[in-house]
């Protein structure tokens, strides 16, 4: 139940939010111009580092957030901003007794963490829609002072081995001493959007707070460009006016009468470096102001930064609500004349855009999903929709500097990114984690594109098309991975996800297609000209995104010692050139100019899958695949750990029918050609005659090599978790793998919850958790295969079980495992939130659902980030596609 065709949310008997879909897409409204836009965290992050030594964390920590004007883009809770990130908007509060506003969420770096970086909040992103005419979030704030030192002592005092000290670990929220915030967005217009902030004590007492909607504007006329005119907010009549040259004048407005409070978005340089002199009212002068009263506000009513100040007294268990307007001003208008609140309209929009939410995903949903199923689509798109972030990041102006500052240490060059001075980001980008990760990571946003393509395909084919874009792309047509290192080695998932997205969206927009294709033909060369070993078809990247999977570091094994085949690097080889094998025929469809394409793509899948399964990576004993390390000295040491790495053949396989080639003479020709004069290579290829069409099956994976490690996928002992396929067999539990390269013992064994392993920075652990991306490509292959031979292959599942299975009823067996990560099982827990008894049973926790990063391997509970609604939202995909009925717990 996708959107839809290309270009198919047009006419007028749709909803309203396909409605004005449909006008964003054609341009006659600019829907998406406002959207939540806007970061968690900006702190901490690259773009701001400019140490000698790289260390990001240390170089702009949190202390200096409130006090510190960002170079690149801001930050704020439950935050919208413009397209190019001019203004901003977002939530300010304070308890009465914390020692600072809360304006950004709190959390450990990643040295801090006893695995690695960690917010330490609670909020929910609950609703929206695709134009962001809806959006809804929901926050926990406590009444006690906000325990910052000892969550930081404790985080501190833990090792590997110990769980992460988490907020409610403190205590806190034992005796729901706490306020529920939730803000609502609804659009009237593109450029007119309410903000309703409603606030709930939960306390059993009476209790105080302040509420400070904070408007201000991004800080771009301090860096020396000489078209840069600083803007200005002023009070008028009650409202705030924000007057650029970069946006039409917008009118802030509260309901009421709110203390308007205005100060600059410049660094307090006495409080930060011990300056003599500096602003006199600088970005936190609002945050003194309010927690002691000191004269950090301008008393002359202007300034860049603003918020109105409510003060709000509640009894136990009260709620009240406070209106805030941001809109456009008209063209012409008289921006110092008064603006009366109109109450009565804005609880119109309020309720017309709930209402049309609820209707929009109603009609999202399958009719075979249980009422769990649906809040768990609606809330994982939800938290997808508000990952969109302004991302800005000029590689060649961080490393240079600005000419308003000191030039940066000349040294900073040579730890990260100096080969990207091209990339010149300033775009909205889905990010993996609105707070952990506010940054894109290439392969993770590959699965934003294919869930999000389901409510948004244009929106999804814009952000495929724009990683390829030479802004982004090198010159030698690599895709940057992470701003931490661009030059790393991601999977390239980017051709699946741009055909997933095309078949979303209808499979008609051959422009795209087109695009795409080219772009990634540049790609695919370059892998073939960086990570090609000899020519041989076998191919190498390092830790190719599972990070600290390997018993060995990948990415840093010296020559001196030896080489690695890696068996999930080469297959991911087969599976691109698999990818662009389809592209290129469905493209030749359209032209012919495309056909030889065709016979490229197929000639390199031929000879890649003959590399895998000849080199020795195949193990015929144990019916897996496994790494093979190349000692210098002479022999072969095969890396023998059951993991994702092994699975990874079973993604490259293609099936597509006589009929669909017919008219491609040559490409047939050419086909029947390379297989009779290279027999070596033909294992890969299968066709099977129904009788009524010849099916072509291209697999690196024969189906009778796939029913025999089906048998160690699918065995609950092994590498079948209650919740998806694991990232290690549980089989190492019991029996670690332990190898000798050069002296040196390094091992693997089965560890289902965090990682004790500082490899690759331990925040993140591939040895026993179930992780959504692989296993989201997992059951796509199994359906592949299915296509090929419906019904033909029958598996047992689970392995002992005595229950006979399609490779299609095995999909959608895994499926409902994975979304049942989310869904209560017996006795109303939610597997993923099991660890707190609050989350799950606490009638004002329970309804909102966490999406992590990955989930320990046996009890199924969240591990990671927190908001991982990037590649972990792939649950609303599963849901999206899957056929079967859910699981009944």
């Amino acid at each position: 139940m996708s959107s839809g065709g290309h270009g198919a949310m047009t006419t007028s008997d749709v909803d309203p939010e396909r409605r004005r879909l449909g006008e964003a897409n054609d341009g006659s409204s600019s829907w998406r111009d406002w959207g939540p836009y806007l970061a968690e965290r900006a702190w901490g992050t690259v773009r701001e580092d400019y140490s000698a030594d790289g260390d990001a964390w240390a170089s702009f920590p949190h202390d200096h957030a409130r006090s510190r004007v960002y170079r690149w883009n801001e930050d704020g809770m439950a935050g919208f901003c413009d397209l190019e990130q001019n203004w901003c908007l977002s939530l300010a509060l304070w308890n009465g007794v914390d020692p600072i506003l809360k304006e950004r969420m709190f959390g450990v770096t990643g040295p801090q963490g006893n695995h690695g970086e960690d917010v330490k909040e609670y909020w929910w992103y609950t609703d929206a829609t695709p134009t962001h005419s809806w959006n809804s979030w929901r926050y926990h704030y406590p009444q006690a002072r906000f325990p910052y030192e000892d969550l930081l002592a404790n985080c501190a005092a833990r090792d590997r081995s110990d769980p992460e000290y988490e907020l409610l670990d403190t205590g806190i929220f034992d005796t729901s001493h706490y306020w529920v915030v939730s803000v609502d967005y609804a659009k009237e217009g593109p450029h007119d959007l309410a903000m309703q902030i409603t606030v709930e004590n939960a306390a059993p007492v009476p209790a105080t707070l302040r509420v400070l909607p904070t408007f201000w504007f991004r800080n771009t006329w301090s860096w020396g460009d000489v078209d840069a005119v600083a803007p200005r907010l002023v009070a008028r009549e009650g409202s705030v006016v924000a007057l650029s040259t970069r946006t039409p004048p917008l009118r802030l407005t509260g309901e009421g009468t709110p203390r308007l409070l205005f100060c600059d978005n410049e660094t307090n340089v006495r409080r930060l470096y011990g300056a003599a002199e500096g602003p006199m009212f600088p970005k936190d002068g609002i945050n003194d102001f309010v927690v002691s009263g000191a004269s950090g506000v301008n008393p002359a009513g202007e300034g860049t930064k603003a918020a109105l100040d409510y003060e709000v007294t509640l009894a136990p268990g009260a709620s009240t609500i406070i209106r805030v307007r941001l809109r456009e001003e008209p063209p012409g208008a008289d921006t110092h004349a008064s603006f009366t609140f109109d109450d009565v309209a804005f609880d119109r929009t309020i309720a017309h855009r709930r209402r049309e939410a609820d209707q929009y995903w109603a009609s999202m949903t399958p009719t075979n999903a249980s009422a769990d199923d649906a809040r768990v689509l609606r809330q994982a798109m939800a938290g997808l929709l508000w990952s969109k972030q302004f991302y800005h990041y000029n590689v060649k102006r961080w490393l240079s500097g600005d000419s308003t500052s000191a030039p940066p240490p000349t040294q900073r060059t040579g730890i990260r990114n100096d080969d990207w001075r091209h990339l010149n980001a300033h775009d909205v980008l889905l990010m993996p984690d609105v707070w952990e990760y506010p940054w894109f990571a290439n392969w993770d946003h590959a699965f934003h594109c294919v869930t999000i393509a389901h409510v948004d395909p244009e929106f999804a084919k814009a952000q495929l098309l724009l990683m390829l874009r030479e802004w982004y792309m090198h010159s030698s047509g690599q895709l940057p991975a992470y701003e931490w290192n661009f030059s790393d080695v991601n999977p390239p998932t980017h051709a699946w996800a741009a055909l997933q997205v095309f078949t979303i969206d209808g499979g008609t927009d051959f422009d795209f297609l087109a695009k795409v294709f080219h772009k990634l033909m540049v790609n695919f060369t370059w892998w073939i000209n960086a990570k090609g070993n000899n020519d041989d078809g076998v191919f190498t990247g390092g830790f190719m995104g599972l990070d600290n999977i390997s018993p060995l570091n990948r990415s840093t094994l010296p020559r001196s010692i030896g080489t690695i085949e890696q068996a999930d690097a080469t297959a991911w080889m087969a599976m691109y050139a698999l990818d662009l094998l389809n592209m290129s025929l469905r493209l030749a469809a359209q032209r012919d100019v495309y056909e030889d394409l065709a016979t490229k793509f197929i000639e390199h899948f031929l000879r890649i899958a003959a590399a895998e399964n000849n080199s020795g990576m195949w193990n015929d004993d144990d019916a897996y695949f496994y790494d093979v390390v190349h000692l210098l000295e002479g022999g072969d040491v095969p890396l023998k750990v059951r993991s994702l790495v092994g699975l990874v053949p079973v993604l490259a396989s293609f099936v597509y029918h006589e009929s669909a080639v017919s008219h491609l003479e040559d490409f047939r020709s050419r086909l029947s050609w390379f297989l009779a004069h290279n027999p070596e290579q033909s294992a890969a290829y299968r066709a099977r005659d129904d009788g009524h069409d010849v099916a072509h099956l291209l697999t690196l994976v024969a189906p009778e090599r796939l029913t025999r490690m089906l048998a160690n996928v699918l065995d609950e002992d092994d590498l079948l978790s209650p919740y998806g396929i694991r990232s290690i067999s549980a089989y190492h539990r019991d029996h670690p793998f332990v190898v000798d390269i050069n002296g040196i013992d390094s091992s693997v064994d089965y560890e289902p919850g965090e990682s004790t392993s500082a490899l690759f920075g331990g925040n993140s652990n591939w040895r026993g958790p179930v992780w959504f991306p692989l296993n989201v490509l997992f059951i796509e292959a199994l359906r592949n295969y299915e296509t090929h031979c419906p019904g033909d292959v029958q598996v047992e599942f689970p392995v002992g079980s005595g229950t006979s299975m399609t490779l299609d009823e095995v999909a959608d067996a895994l499926s409902r495992r994975l979304i049942s990560l989310f869904v209560a099982a017996e006795g109303g827990v939610r597997p993923s939130d099991a660890r707190y008894h609050t989350l799950v049973s606490d009638p004002r926790w329970r309804p909102y659902v966490f999406f992590y990063e990955y989930f320990h391997g046996d009890t199924g509970q969240g591990l990671g980030a927190s908001h991982q609604t990037g590649w972990t939202a792939t649950v609303a995909h599963l849901i999206l596609t899957t056929t079967g009925p859910p699981v009944e717990r």
